[in-house]
C-alpha cells in the first residue's frame, strides 16, 4: 500500500472498531464472534486468543492493528506463522493428530458439509502424513510450511482471508466503463434479436403516424387515442402469436431459427405485454381528455355519461366502447401486475396462472370494443384455437399414470411418469403438466429430466418453490394414498416387468459393449453397473433415487409389493395429463462445437436429459481394440451431433443438492474411464457456494485433506465422484478464459437457474464473444 492508502485504511479499521467495541473501547469475545461472521466458534476463540497479545481476554485497538498489520502488511513466513499458531491449540510448537482432527472437523462445520467419523479420521490421516516428512508423530511449523507450498493457490490470497471483515473499500477510482448496450459485443452477441426489436418499434411507429393521419379531423387528442388504438391491434394479437409454442418448436427445427429470436419468444412476449400497458394508458388518458373537451364544447353529455354509459352511443356494438375499454384497462392493469417478477417468484405462481387466464376476457372485449381488431385477430385466433384443440387431444390421448416418486433432498420431488409410444421428444423440452389429485385445473411447465433414448419413462423432477409444487411435496409426504387401486396397480408393476425384460438385451449389447474399466476400482463399479442392468442378485438397491439412469434402458422392475418401501419413495398409479413436448435454447446445443452447460441448483433438469442423449451418441461412436482393451472415439461430426467437448458445470449452496443426479453422473464419469487422445469428451465441475474458498483461514486445512484424500482414493469426498467439487462460487473470468483457451470450436454457453447469475455469465460470454443462450418457458 502507498501512504494514502495506508493513512485510509488505518481510518478504516479505526472506525469499524469503534462501531464493534462500544463505549468501553475493548472487544469481547461475544463482540467479536459477531464481527467475525463465522459459523464456528473454534476459529473465533483462536483467532481471539492470538489478537489478544496480553491475555486481558479482550482486544484493545492497538492489539487489533498489530494483529491486521501482520497478516496485511507482513511477509508470507509471518502469515503461515499465524496459521501454525490456529492450528497449535495446546501452544506446544507443533500439531498432533488430535488437534488436527479438532480443527478439520471445525473446518467441516463452518463449511457446511457433513461427513462420517470415519471420513474425518481418513482426511485428518491424508493431510498428517503429507506434512509429517520425519515420521516424528507431530507437525512442525517448517514442515507446514513446506506442504502449503504445495498449494500455490492457498498462498495467493491469505492475507484477505483473515482480514477481510476489516478490509477497507476499494481504492481505486472507478473508470467510466461504455454502457453494456453501447458495445460492439454486445450488438454482435444480441443481433437478432435488437434486428427484430428495430423493426418491432418501425412497424408500431408507422401504423401510429398512419392512424393520426387518418383521424386528423377529430382533434389532436382524438389523433393520438386513434394512434395507439391502432398500435394496440397489432401488439394484442402478436403477443398471442410469441405464445404458440407447437409453432414455435416446429420453426426451431427450420431455418428461421437463424433469422428470428425464437429462443427469446418469453423476453418479446414481456416487452410486448409493457408496449400494451404503456399503449392502452396512453389510449384512455388520451380518449378522457377529448371527451371532458366535447363535454365542455357540446354540453350535450357529461364526461362521466361519456365513460360509464351507452348513451353517447361511441362503438360499434350498441355504444359499449367507453365501457368495454374501461373493464379492458382495468384487466390489463391487472395482469401485467400479477406478471411481475416478485409475483411469480415469490411462491404465488397461482396469482399469475389464473391472472394470465384473463386473456381470454380481453380478446372477447377488444371485439366488442373495436370494430376493426377482429381483423387483426382472426389468422392468430386461428392458429391458437388449433394448438389449444392439438394440445387438449394430446394432452387427453392414452392414459399417463405417474408410477413412481422418490422424494428428494431440498424439496425435490422427482416424477416417474409412463411414457405414451406417441410421445417424441428432444433433449431439453419441457412439458405442462395437470395432476388432478393436487389441482384439477392447474397445468404447470417442467423439464423432462430423462433422456429420450429411455422409451417407456419421462423423468420429471420438480423444487418446491409454491403452492402447487409445495402440495405436490406434501401429497407424497403423506402415508399410502388410499384411493391406489391394489389390482391396477399390481397390473401396472408387472407389465414394466415385461417391458424391461424385453429392451435388456438390446441395451446391453448396443449401449455397453467392450467398456473396459481402467483399474481394480473401476472393475468393482462396472460390475456392478452391469449387475443393475441384467437384473442379478447384485441389483443396486432400488431405493436409491438416481438408480435408473440407464440410457436406453427402461428403470429396474419394481419389488413385489408385499416388499416395503422407503418413506421417501413409493410405486403409485396416479393420473396426469402431459401437453408437450415444448422446444427451447437447449435444441441447439448438438449442433454447437464446443458447448459449455451450466446449471444452477435445480436448473441441472435439463442437462441430465442432455448429458445422456449426448455420451448416448458418444457410446455409439466408441471403438474398441480387438487385440487389446484400449478404446477411443471416433471425432466424427455429422448434422445431428457436431460436439467436440462438452463441460458441465453445476452450482449448489449445499452438499445435499449434490444427491439429486449423483448417480448419473457416476454413470457418465464411468463412460469415460479411458483417456482419449484429445482429452475427455466431456468434463465435469462441481461448486458448493456454502462450503469456504481454498484461501479462507478457515478452509485452508480441509481444502487441503480433501484434495489429498481425493488423489489417494481416486473420488471426491463430499459427491462420491471423480470430479473434484469446488469450494465457494466459480471464477468466472478464469473459467471462461480457460475455456477460450481450449480451442475446440465456437463456444456456446446454455445456462438454467437463478436470472441474478445469468447477468453475470451473459456479460462474460459477451466480453469473450461466446454465444449465451437462457432456459426459458
Amino acid at each position: 500500500m502507498s501512504l494514502d492508502e495506508d493513512a485510509r485504511w488505518l481510518e478504516w479499521v479505526t472506525k469499524q472498531f469503534e462501531s464493534i467495541a462500544g463505549d468501553d473501547k475493548e472487544i469481547d469475545l461475544d463482540e467479536f464472534k459477531t464481527a467475525l461472521k463465522v459459523k464456528e466458534s473454534f476459529f473465533a476463540e483462536r483467532f481471539f486468543a492470538l489478537f489478544d497479545s496480553d491475555g486481558s481476554s479482550s482486544i484493545s485497538l492497538d492489539e487489533l492493528l498489530k494483529a491486521l498489520d501482520l497478516l496485511i502488511h507482513g511477509n508470507e513466513t509471518d502469515k503461515l506463522r499465524f496459521l501454525f499458531q490456529v492450528y497449535d491449540v495446546d501452544g506446544s510448537g507443533s500439531i498432533d493428530p488430535d488437534e488436527l482432527r479438532t480443527v478439520l472437523k471445525s473446518c467441516l462445520r463452518e463449511s457446511a458439509i457433513s461427513l462420517p467419523e470415519e471420513k474425518l479420521d481418513d482426511l485428518t490421516l491424508a493431510l498428517f502424513e503429507s506434512a509429517d516428512k520425519d515420521n516424528s508423530g507431530s507437525i512442525t511449523f517448517e514442515e507446514l510450511k513446506a506442504e502449503l507450498e504445495n498449494f500455490p493457490e492457498v498462498m495467493e490470497n491469505l492475507t484477505i482471508s483473515a482480514a477481510n471483515w476489516l478490509k477497507p473499500p476499494s481504492l481505486e477510482q472507478k473508470k467510466r466503463k461504455t454502457p453494456r448496450y453501447l458495445t460492439r459485443a454486445y450488438w454482435h452477441n444480441n443481433s437478432r434479436k435488437l434486428f427484430f426489436l428495430c423493426l418491432y418499434a418501425l412497424l408500431n411507429v408507422l401504423l401510429f403516424i398512419v392512424a393520426m393521419q387518418k383521424n386528423a379531423h377529430g382533434g389532436p387528442w382524438f389523433m393520438v387515442a386513434r394512434g395507439c388504438g391502432q398500435c394496440l391491434n397489432l401488439n394484442c394479437t402478436f403477443v398471442m402469436v410469441l405464445m404458440l409454442r407447437r409453432s414455435l418448436t416446429w420453426l426451431r427445427a427450420t431455418w428461421v431459427v437463424r433469422i428470428l429470436p425464437l429462443d427469446q419468444n418469453i423476453l418479446l412476449h414481456q416487452i410486448v405485454g409493457y408496449a400494451i400497458l404503456i399503449f392502452s394508458i396512453v389510449h384512455t388518458a388520451a380518449h378522457v381528455l377529448n371527451f371532458a373537451r366535447m363535454s365542455q364544447n357540446d354540453g350535450m353529455y357529461q364526461l362521466w355519461e361519456y365513460l360509464f354509459t351507452t348513451r353517447p352511443g361511441i362503438g360499434w356494438v350498441n355504444g359499449t366502447a367507453s365501457i368495454t375499454g374501461v373493464v379492458l384497462q382495468v384487466l390489463i392493469c391487472l395482469m401485467v401486475v400479477c406478471s411481475s417478477t416478485f409475483v411469480r417468484r415469490s411462491g404465488h405462481f397461482e396469482v399469475f396462472y389464473w391472472s394470465h387466464l384473463s386473456y381470454i376476457w380481453v380478446w372477447a372485449l377488444l371485439v366488442v370494443h373495436c370494430a376493426n381488431f377482429w381483423k387483426w385477430f382472426v389468422v392468430p385466433g386461428v392458429m391458437f384455437l388449433i394448438e389449444k384443440i392439438v394440445g387438449m387431444a394430446v394432452s387427453r390421448m392414452g392414459g399417463l399414470y405417474i408410477v413412481e416418486v422418490n422424494l428428494l433432498p431440498s424439496k425435490v420431488t422427482h416424477l416417474v411418469i409412463r411414457r405414451p409410444p406417441f410421445f417424441h421428444f428432444k433433449p431439453g423440452d419441457y412439458v405442462f403438466i395437470n395432476i388432478p389429485a393436487i389441482a384439477k385445473y392447474e397445468w404447470h411447465p417442467f423439464t423432462i429430466s430423462s433422456a429420450p433414448e429411455q422409451q417407456d419413462v419421462l423423468w420429471l423432477h420438480i423444487r418446491s418453490m409454491g403452492q402447487w409444487t409445495n402440495r405436490l411435496y406434501e401429497y407424497f409426504r403423506q402415508p399410502e394414498s388410499q384411493t391406489i387401486s391394489n389390482k391396477r396397480l399390481t397390473a401396472s408393476l408387472r407389465n414394466r416387468r415385461h417391458q424391461s425384460r424385453a429392451q435388456e438385451e438390446i441395451f446391453k449389447s448396443a449401449s455397453y459393449n467392450g467398456t473396459v474399466a481402467s483399474n481394480k476400482d473401476d472393475a468393482v463399479e462396472l460390475t456392478l453397473y452391469r449387475s443393475s442392468v441384467t437384473r442379478t442378485s447384485s441389483q443396486k438397491p432400488v431405493s436409491d433415487p438416481e438408480a435408473q439412469v440407464d440410457l436406453g434402458q427402461p428403470p429396474p422392475a419394481p419389488r413385489e409389493l408385499t416388499a416395503k418401501l422407503s418413506e421417501n419413495h413409493r410405486y403409485c398409479n396416479i393420473k396426469c395429463y402431459v401437453d408437450g413436448p415444448f422446444g427451447t435454447p437447449t435444441r441447439q446445443i448438438f449442433t454447437s462445437e464446443h458447448a459449455v452447460l451450466i446449471g444452477a441448483g435445480i436448473g441441472i433438469t435439463p442437462f441430465a436429459s442432455i448429458l445422456q442423449s449426448i455420451m448416448c451418441r458418444y457410446r455409439m461412436r466408441k471403438q474398441n481394440c480387438p487385440s487389446c482393451n484400449y478404446s477411443w472415439c471416433e471425432t466424427i461430426k455429422d448434422n445431428e451431433m457436431k460436439l467436440r467437448k462438452v463441460d458441465f458445470i453445476w452450482i449448489n449452496r449445499d452438499q445435499k443438492s449434490f444427491e439429486w443426479f449423483v448417480s448419473l453422473l457416476t454413470k457418465l464419469e464411468m463412460d469415460q474411464a479411458d483417456e482419449e487422445p484429445e482429452g475427455r469428451f466431456l468434463e465435469m465441475h462441481m461448486y458448493m457456494t456454502s462450503a469456504l474458498s481454498k484461501n479462507d483461514m478457515k478452509a485452508i486445512g480441509l481444502q487441503m485433506a480433501l484434495d489429498l484424500l481425493a488423489k489417494k482414493e481416486k473420488r471426491d469426498s463430499i459427491t462420491g465422484l471423480r470430479t473434484r467439487t469446488q469450494p465457494g462460487r466459480p471464477d468466472w473470468a478464469k473459467v471462461f478464459q480457460k475455456l477460450s483457451e481450449e480451442k475446440k470450436g465456437k463456444v456456446h454457453v446454455f445456462y438454467c437457474g437463478a436470472h441474478a447469475l445469468a447477468k453475470v455469465i451473459k456479460a462474460q460470454c459477451e466480453h469473450f464473444g461466446f454465444k449465451f443462450y437462457k432456459e426459458n418457458f
